[in-house]
């Protein structure tokens, strides 16, 4: 069977088998076609059989050199071992040269998090004057009132918001679904933007049950995001380089700073593991306290 082969039975079964979403298989892919593409024009062109660990090292080595850093080194060499693993399972292969590779050291650097003042600052700048700005006070709002993904919020359905209960429906990572607490600014935001704007928009077809609408009726672009954050940044002199998971960084920092229970944290963010959560605080912080909701900012009773 050739490389090709290899890979496509790889795909068939990250998708079928481990059901991850269509970014996470492309991405597999990726590593294992970049180890596939080394050993071409390394001369090495040998079977996933015959590779030993020292051609994966080489690879690893061929790879820092091009620059790469080491939590994409990490992440590639994770793929690696997905496939080799697969292969063994598959009996495919019968030794895996992956097992004792050894990834990058990488430093647990907590990510840059905005203040609570920084974050009403940030609001506070929107225009409301304009159609545009109470939509993008209730978008930002909900950013950091539920600690979504960029992905998540642009992809946020009508039909998963259950405000008469306080919580959103999220469809994150490998399609995976996740209830997650909305604080009662972004509940009363949300209800004047659905039912004051988009209520008047004309929607386009396919777009009727997307949340954040743009001016034509379609679902907003991730880059469009960035730049409403960016501008926003600019307008009131913050000397800080944000996006939108700032939002969901300082949601996580300000939670566990307030005395929210880590492995809660976890849930809301949709990590699969606790150790992802960890980096936002030291684990001997007391956070045996229950009922997210009540130590976010945002949340108290309007």
């Amino acid at each position: 069977m050739s490389w090709q082969g290899y890979i496509k039975g790889f795909k068939s079964y990250l998708k079928l088998e481990k059901s991850l979403s269509q970014n996470s298989v492309e991405a597999y892919i990726h590593d294992i076609t970049m180890l596939d593409t080394f050993l071409e024009i390394s001369k090495m062109k040998i079977p996933p059989a015959e590779l030993r660990l020292n051609n994966l090292q080489s690879f690893i080595a061929w790879i820092n050199g091009l620059g790469m850093s080491a939590s994409s080194q990490a992440r590639i060499i994770s793929g690696i071992k997905a496939f080799f693993k697969y292969l063994v399972m598959e009996n495919l292969i019968v030794n895996d040269p992956s097992q004792l590779l050894e990834s990058p050291k990488l430093g647990r650097k907590l990510p840059d998090t905005l203040s609570v003042e920084d974050i009403n600052n940030l609001i506070e700048a929107i225009d409301l004057s304009s159609r545009e700005g109470t939509r993008n006070k209730a978008m930002l709002e909900t950013l950091y009132s539920c600690g979504l993904r960029v992905s998540e919020l642009v992809n946020l359905k009508l039909s998963n918001l259950h405000l008469e209960i306080g919580f959103v429906k999220v469809l994150g990572k490998g399609d995976k679904e996740r209830l997650v607490p909305i604080g009662n600014v972004a509940i009363k935001l949300l209800r004047i933007y659905v039912s004051e704007v988009r209520a008047t928009q004309t929607i386009q077809h396919g777009n009727e049950d997307v949340v954040f609408l743009n001016n034509r009726g379609a679902k907003l672009s991730r880059v469009m995001i960035f730049t409403i954050i960016k501008r926003l940044a600019m307008k009131i002199n913050l000397k800080k380089s944000i996006s939108p998971h700032t939002f969901r960084h300082s949601f996580a920092t300000h939670l566990i700073e307030g005395g929210a229970d880590l492995r809660a944290v976890q849930e809301m963010l949709g990590h699969e593991s606790i150790t992802t959560t960890e980096i936002y605080t030291h684990l001997d912080r007391d956070f045996l306290r229950s009922a997210i909701i009540r130590f976010h900012p945002r949340s108290q009773p309007g």
